[in-house]
């Protein structure tokens, strides 16, 4: 396995770009090129996630989409998200947590580097239970590519501590203290509503496609409250549809509603807690107004955060600054 690389200060008027920085997920890849300045030069954003990739072909798929930037000679590669999973190019340890930002940096895999360039996979975290891993009480959680999200999210706010919510296919709920990422809890929230909207009895009777109807979904969030088990709410979306007290388009937002509310009487966060929401516009404001109803201020970031992780592990492994 390559040794982590020993990085000089440049020389002056050295204008090649910092880094490459990648986050390769399942069904999608995308790349921004940092410029000697540290501003984002060039972006791409391809469906060719690493299920696309066939075995053995990550380095060549690296250099047919990226080879243009590689020949640019940059000071490294950094790769992010399921890129470094079994099913990627090379399965990346995970960081157990509690784990600070330089834990992070010093667990890095290092690949043989493209066009010799260094090139490292961010290993992405692990929380694991202290006495043992089993079926029953000792269930671990995972995660790749949101953790270089918390940390560019924390820099961009100039904290080192805080509360962070990732929605997603599998939303993440993770606690910062001292720059550390002390622990998360993962919620199957997004693939959950997939799979009921398009395999289950609910999708005969919601639209969704229909856009939030911020009434319906705000009865979600109330109905969520309810002591009652999630299987037994989730009915009574399509008992309501039945009654006429939902119209289709508005079944999906209470079903949306009722499934993000879930995850709130989880993790229960204290009104007044400021969180710091990271991802796409559409779900930003779904947990915005579910962070609202329960007296708390969110702050939103998007892939701004991805690369400010990205560009921060620059900074630690060579010393420079912004």
């Amino acid at each position: 396995m390559p040794r982590p690389p020993t990085f000089t200060a440049r020389a002056p008027g050295d204008n090649r770009p910092r880094l490459i920085a990648i986050d390769w997920g399942t069904t999608s890849l995308r790349g921004v090129l940092i410029d000697a300045q540290g501003h984002i030069a060039q972006q791409r954003a391809l469906p060719q996630g690493i299920l696309q990739v066939e075995p053995g072909g990550f380095a060549a798929a690296f250099d047919r989409h990226f080879g243009d930037w590689l020949a640019l000679q940059p000071d490294m590669c950094l790769l992010s998200g399921m890129v470094g999973s079994r099913q990627g190019w090379q399965e990346a340890a995970y960081c157990p947590c509690p784990a600070g930002f330089g834990a992070l940096c010093n667990q890095l895999l290092w690949l043989e580097g493209a066009h010799g360039i260094p090139t490292a996979i961010v290993p992405g975290m692990s929380v694991v239970p202290q006495a043992s891993v089993d079926a029953a009480h000792g269930v671990p959680d995972v995660m790749r590519g949101e953790e270089i999200q918390v940390m560019g999210a924390l820099h961009l706010m100039g904290q080192d501590s805080g509360l962070l919510v990732l929605p997603g296919t599998h939303s993440k709920w993770v606690q910062a203290q001292g720059r550390s990422i002390t622990g998360f809890k993962t919620f199957m929230t997004g693939e959950l509503f997939a799979v009921l909207a398009q395999h289950s009895i609910l999708g005969k009777t919601l639209d969704s496609s229909a856009p939030l109807d911020e009434t319906a979904f705000a009865q979600g969030l109330e109905r969520a409250r309810s002591s009652d088990a999630l299987s037994h709410l989730l009915f009574g979306t399509r008992a309501l549809s039945l009654f006429g007290a939902l119209s289709p388009a508005q079944s999906a937002s209470y079903l949306s509603g009722l499934l993000i509310g879930q995850e709130m009487a989880t993790m229960q966060p204290a009104a007044g807690t400021r969180v710091a929401l990271i991802g796409s516009a559409a779900l930003v404001q779904r947990y915005t107004l579910a962070l609202r109803h329960a007296g708390c201020e969110a702050v939103a970031f998007g892939d701004e955060a991805t690369w400010a992780g990205h560009q921060a592990i620059y900074q630690y492994l060579t010393g420079t600054s912004s």
